[in-house]
């Protein structure tokens, strides 16, 4: 068991086969979620799902038996030359000795999580396959409400439309509050009883082991956002004037500032993607246009496909990238912050071994944010008509409220529920309505109106499903946005210390590949950065006007 040579052929036999695994599971993943609630691909995916389980179960003896090594046994493995191609990677493993359980344990918990914890695909297949939401009229023509095309009907200049499609959508959304509860009250408490059993304290504490993130950092950037929550609500302010509204509703949030009607085709989208991206450099160019002549995204919007948008990344090939396209300035965003993940993804893959390719979420999203950001300031300058320009602000500054504002305030709320649950408390309907609407009306505070509606907004956050990972936003956009300032600004050694960060792989810790950009995450410059960033947009957009 001690036999260096034997476990270097172990380790690359492992990450072989987690290649092969894994392009079985991402093509399962993707075929289900073009049309969710096809029997066929459910199964497929459930498949899929097993295998990985199965595998998982076969390695499973390979972490306790590591960490029966005492310190000396566990350092001569590196003696031997080839073994320190894996050394980051089984130094992170060893240094969860106290959070690793013997092979029967972890088995026996693998085997039961695997078994109960479906939560976040009952609450995906409800919400966008299941839920018959309706139909309004639009111009004459009836048309389907999903959770796909939401957003459309939502940037329609007739006011009731948007009241009536609110009203529809959410009527059937508050039927089923309580089984969303449900589900996220289990999906919780599998997360922390699982935590438990591996000797953290709670999930929070394990999730800041896990990335080697001080606590620091989050308290950092919550005690920021929410000292500037003014800036926020001035936005709104500056909003209703634009948009010509006596109150502003949440219905009304969705509207353009601007009067044109402007459809982009996919080429155009594309076309104005990599202007966009020119600061970045040629060769960053030619990575995104890949993209697009290699045909890696799936464009189509219809009925029963999974909302959003998404990068998925094997390994050992580039992404591939699902959202569903309007013909918007949001889709050509979409496609934009997608493609920076694609890119970020080609980059890791042509500096690092197979197993430094998986990179943290903490990190992964400056790739896509710097990308939405040059994109709104592109069309801010380059804007063909006073609109565009406006709509190219607008953008920038809807990204910064849902990766900045948006996602401390719903991450918060996560911290709040997660304790109340670890406290002996059960999510309920009413629970979380409650904590839902207390803080909205601490970001909003009087300049946006709420409803009896605006409570079921945590019915539709698909990221509680993912562990703390609206923080990751946060961090991300804040140095996004000083990336992307500094670039445009000339700052060569910016470009050069970007491009070596998308080249980094997982083998450095989240924290010190911030560090590459100088950014350093426990001091609150860099979020006062991104708000005064955002103040300045503002003034823009009111300049404009």
């Amino acid at each position: 068991t001690k036999d260096s040579n034997k476990l270097y052929e172990f380790l690359k036999f492992d990450i072989d086969t987690i290649v092969l695994i894994e392009r079985v599971f991402i093509y399962a993943y993707l075929l289900n979620d073009q049309e969710l609630g096809i029997s066929k691909h459910i199964e497929m995916k459930n498949k899929a799902s097993d295998l990985w389980n199965n595998y998982n179960i076969t390695v499973s003896f390979f972490e306790p038996e590591l960490l029966k090594l005492d310190k000396k046994e566990y350092n001569s493995l590196f003696d031997n030359k080839k073994m320190l191609e894996f050394k980051e990677m089984l130094d992170d493993i060893y240094r969860r000795k106290e959070h690793i359980l013997s092979e029967r344990e972890e088995n026996i918990i693998s085997e039961l999580l695997h078994a109960t914890n479906n939560f976040e695909d009952m609450s995906s297949t409800m919400l966008n396959s299941e839920h018959d939401y309706g139909y309004v009229n639009v111009d004459g023509k009836k048309e389907k409400i999903t959770s796909t095309n939401l957003s459309v009907f939502y940037k329609n200049k007739d006011r009731n439309l948007r009241r009536n499609v609110r009203k529809k959508f959410n009527e059937v959304l508050n039927q089923y509050g309580d089984s969303q509860a449900s589900f996220l009250n289990g999906y919780v408490k599998a997360n922390i009883t699982s935590t438990r059993l591996h000797n953290y304290e709670d999930a929070w504490d394990a999730k800041l082991f896990n990335l080697k993130m001080p606590k620091a950092a989050y308290d950092k950037l919550i005690e920021t956002v929410e000292k500037h929550v003014d800036s926020l609500q001035n936005y709104f302010i500056v909003f209703k004037k634009i948009v010509g509204l006596d109150k502003l509703y949440q219905y009304d949030l969705g509207l353009e500032v601007n009067k044109s009607k402007k459809e982009y085709s996919i080429e155009e989208a594309q076309e104005l993607c990599l202007k966009a991206v020119e600061p970045l450099g040629k060769e960053y160019q030619q990575h995104f246009k890949k993209i697009f002549d290699n045909r890696y995204i799936d464009y189509a919007c219809y009925p029963k496909k999974c909302s959003g948008g998404y990068s998925f990344a094997p390994l050992n090939a580039d992404s591939r990238i699902l959202m569903s396209y309007n013909y918007d300035l949001n889709s050509v965003s979409t496609i934009a912050h997608e493609g920076g993940h694609n890119v970020h993804h080609q980059y890791v893959c042509a500096n690092n071994p197979l197993q430094y390719r998986e990179i943290s979420n903490l990190v992964c999203e400056v790739a896509s944010l710097t990308n939405e950001c040059l994109l709104s300031s592109y069309l801010a300058k380059n804007g063909e008509s006073k609109d565009e320009k406006m709509a190219g602000i607008d953008n920038i500054l809807g990204v910064i409220i849902s990766n900045l504002f948006s996602a401390v305030r719903e991450g918060k709320m996560e911290l709040e529920f997660y304790d109340y649950v670890k406290n002996n408390g059960t999510i309920t309907k009413d629970y979380m309505n409650d904590l839902t609407l207390k803080a909205l009306k601490k970001y909003y505070g009087k300049s946006v109106q709420t409803d009896k509606y605006s409570v079921n907004s945590w019915m539709r956050r698909s990221h509680y499903y993912c562990n703390y990972y609206l923080f990751s936003y946060a961090f991300c956009i804040s140095t996004a946005s000083y990336v992307a300032k500094e670039i445009l600004d000339g700052n060569k050694e910016m470009l050069d210390k970007y491009i070596k960060f998308l080249e980094t792989g997982s083998d450095v810790d989240p924290i010190d590949v911030f560090k590459i950009l100088d950014v350093d995450l426990t001091k609150e410059d860099v979020y006062e950065n991104a708000i005064k960033y955002f103040d300045e947009m503002v003034l823009e957009l009111e300049k404009l006007i």
